[in-house]
């Protein structure tokens, strides 16, 4: 009997700890605190980011919805598509445990999200804006999802080839680095933010941001900058990149032939390339990809050659 009783308060020491370790709690980008005892397994993703990190920590299985713009994997084109802007019906009836969102999304469909959470639902509203946030938040999918091995080792990878990029710019004497304007939204004249991804994956490729005193439109990646003050600053452009995308429909010919634009040593000179806007703006590993890429535009010799156009 005494033997039979030390075994059930130790199965019962062994359930709690095992509990006590799987507890954990993220704080989102609207301040919720989201207490995570086992991990969500029905999860519609609203952003193509959420949808490819997710992918990445192994969760097929795991996705039951994405948004109308997802583009990668291909995988995730087979899921079922949900409209953030649509009825909150068919979300009730599709039984998620966990609603992905991010900022945006909140603010210009609250309604939406108070229907969800009223119905039992978990909403996440994440969005990291650099790349440290960018950790956390591989770390904090990790953690909703029960795959935290998974995101510390993206983390690490991403560092370690990071380190790899990093070598091969130590190698560029700082007075050959090329002076860049990174281009975000052609048609208001605006760039990147000195903090966002795209200017982190451009100075970790060995560029210089000509724009560094751009001005943060709002909380967001994009920076107003304005066509006087890129002329003006055109003798120093060595190189003019633009990103493409739906954030901005442009290609090389819309910027050569920009009215004025003659007056930036890159356009004159050829050196005018395009990248896709998913390499340098959404907080997934490939980023790394972007990186070397504008490596690969701005040296060559060093990168090898970008499968970028120019």
């Amino acid at each position: 009997m005494r033997r039979l009783l030390y075994c059930c308060l130790l199965l019962l020491l062994v359930t709690v700890s095992a509990n006590t370790a799987r507890a954990a709690s993220i704080t989102d980008a609207a301040g919720r605190v989201i207490e995570v005892k086992k991990p969500f397994t029905r999860i519609i993703s609203l952003y193509a980011a959420h949808t490819e990190n997710l992918f990445r920590l192994g969760l097929n299985g795991e996705i039951i919805g994405v948004s109308h713009s997802e583009d990668y994997p291909p995988a995730a084109l087979k899921k079922e598509v949900f409209d953030y802007r649509g009825d909150a019906e068919k979300f009730l009836a599709a039984r998620p445990d966990l609603v992905l969102v991010r900022p945006m999304i909140e603010r210009s469909r609250p309604e939406l999200v108070a229907k969800l959470e009223a119905a039992g639902i978990t909403v996440v509203s994440l969005q990291p804006v650099d790349i440290d946030e960018t950790f956390a938040y591989w770390r904090d999918l990790g953690v909703l999802t029960g795959r935290e091995a998974a995101a510390k080792a993206m983390v690490n990878e991403f560092k370690g080839e990071l380190a790899a990029v990093g070598a091969k710019v130590a190698k560029i004497p700082p007075a050959a680095r090329k002076r860049v304007y990174f281009e975000s939204i052609h048609r208001k004249m605006k760039t990147f933010a000195p903090t966002s991804m795209a200017i982190f994956a451009l100075t970790s490729a060995g560029g210089i941001n000509v724009a560094s005193d751009a001005e943060q439109v709002r909380d967001t990646n994009i920076a107003a900058y304005g066509k006087e003050r890129i002329l003006a600053k055109g003798e120093a452009i060595d190189v003019f990149l633009a990103q493409k995308g739906a954030m901005n429909r442009i290609d090389r010919d819309g910027i050569v032939n920009e009215p004025g634009f003659g007056a930036i040593k890159a356009v004159r000179s050829g050196q005018v390339y395009i990248i896709d806007e998913h390499l340098v703006s959404r907080p997934t590993m490939r980023l790394i990809e972007g990186i070397r890429e504008i490596g690969g535009i701005l040296y060559p010799g060093v990168f090898g050659k970008a499968a970028v156009s120019n």
